[in-house]
């Protein structure tokens, strides 16, 4: 499903982030990053405080107060989205709680520009996190174990990130969206998310260009979510193979994020909610204010599971959904 949008703008954009993502290469656009994974009282209190902090980092950018939140649309990785719940608690505006595990950040976009296009909100806060810690504790064994960790699995990445739309027109607009179907290939192994992710990536790719009409080279810059190294290259094998198209300019956020020589324990690249935003919302955003880049394809990727299907031998569903933004003539 796709849908054109007539009148929504990107406002301005927060990002906290943990140590290994501040000395990556995109580290310069983060407005806060801590060198601890202990913040808070607890893991999952820590992932608390990152998207807290990403939402008052960005009312400051912004000018504006707690009252002037109309809307807050936001999820992350914790059982029942507790993190963005509880970092939103005390804002006292109405919340929607969403989930599409690491796509939730475009998901978000496109429920709440799909709310304010409907009513007469003039903003909404879209939200998400992940901490590395904390999700590995939830997903994966626990870290007590000291388990080597296979070549083509993700890591966990920590940061918190909030986005401002509005009708205000601004430089960016955000045009239209496509809504991903659920691709399952029969992937079980989660420590293989590139795989599972890839095809619908693909898929959700496919859909958005052939329902615009348009070519992969319509965009300057394709970019999916957190399919790390070996997730990039599936997919651009199967669309080729599948849908006879090649991606040119397309990357990864996840292959992206980190200093992939220097830091061996990020194995496959970035994963997590946050991953594609610390990302998008900073490097893409900013060439997109600069004019560097006139037209760019978001397509966020996610993992539809727990360790209790996957306990149950059962397949790990797949899922992208896709958002274009293009500068402003």
């Amino acid at each position: 499903m796709t849908n054109k949008l007539n009148n929504i703008y990107v406002k301005n954009a927060a990002l906290v982030a943990g140590k290994l993502e501040k000395e990556g290469p995109f580290g310069k656009y983060f407005d806060k990053s801590y060198d601890s994974y202990n913040i808070d009282e607890s893991l999952e209190l820590s992932e608390v405080k990152l998207g807290k902090d990403a939402v008052d980092i960005l009312l400051r950018k912004t000018k504006l107060k707690k009252d002037d939140i109309e809307l807050l649309v936001g999820g992350d990785l914790l059982n029942q989205i507790c993190a963005t719940s509880y970092a939103v608690k005390n804002y006292n505006a109405p919340y929607l709680g969403v989930f599409s595990a690491c796509a939730t950040s475009m998901e978000s976009i496109i429920v709440a520009s799909s709310v304010l296009e409907s009513s007469d909100l003039k903003t909404a806060i879209c939200l998400t996190s992940s901490h590395n810690l904390a999700e590995e504790k939830q997903f994966r064994n626990p870290t007590e174990y000291g388990y080597t960790k296979p070549k083509t699995a993700t890591f966990t990445s920590t940061g918190g990130a909030a986005i401002l739309l509005t009708k205000e027109k601004t430089d960016i607009k955000v045009t239209d969206y496509t809504i991903g179907k659920i691709v399952d290939l029969n992937q079980t192994d989660p420590n293989n998310m590139g795989a599972v992710m890839a095809p619908a990536a693909a898929d959700t790719i496919y859909n958005h260009l052939t329902s615009l009409n348009v070519t992969p080279d319509y965009y300057d810059l394709i970019l999916t979510g957190d399919l790390g190294i070996f997730g990039r290259e599936i997919l651009k094998d199967y669309m080729k193979k599948k849908f006879g198209i090649t991606l040119e300019n397309y990357n990864d956020c996840g292959a992206m994020l980190y200093d992939m020589e220097n830091e061996k324990e990020i194995t496959a690249g970035g994963s997590g909610p946050v991953c594609s935003c610390l990302v998008n919302y900073g490097y893409v955003l900013d060439n997109l204010k600069k004019k560097n880049f006139k037209r760019v394809l978001f397509v966020t990727t996610g993992a539809l599971f727990s360790p209790t299907f996957v306990f149950q031998k059962q397949n790990i569903l797949g899922i992208a959904h896709a958002v274009s933004m293009e500068v402003v003539k």
